[in-house]
């Protein structure tokens, strides 16, 4: 049986306007499959990964609010691997970090990346 991976491409990491709306496109389309007509949620680690790619790419644009509830909303769905989903969630921390350092909302969500981490 072929292994299905789910690789979101570099576009997540970069500060180029044309990548970032490509890993845009990507990720709702990642949400789009992995959800059902009724809303339930059949991909929830891919969906929650998807959040943050959205997350990282409204935080590079300028929109701190979509940005947090994005990211919030990832963190808070339904997932089976914490450790992995705090890897990909510390790419939106860094770019929070970077771009709203002085914003206390921004601080906020990192300090519960560094919880779910277990940093302290």
């Amino acid at each position: 049986m072929p292994v299905r991976l789910l690789t979101f491409p570099q576009p997540r990491w970069t500060g180029l306007r044309q990548p970032r709306v490509l890993a845009g496109q990507l990720a709702n389309e990642v949400i789009r499959s992995g959800t059902d007509f009724d809303g339930t949620e059949r991909s929830p680690m891919r969906i929650a990964e998807a959040r943050v790619t959205l997350g990282v790419v409204a935080a590079r644009e300028g929109d701190l609010e979509t940005a947090l509830v994005y990211g919030e909303r990832a963190l808070a769905g339904e997932r089976r691997s914490l450790p992995s989903l705090a890897m990909v969630a510390s790419d939106l921390g860094r770019v929070l970090q970077m771009n709203y350092g002085n914003s206390s909302d921004a601080q906020e969500f990192v300090g519960h990346l560094r919880e779910l981490r277990g940093d302290r």
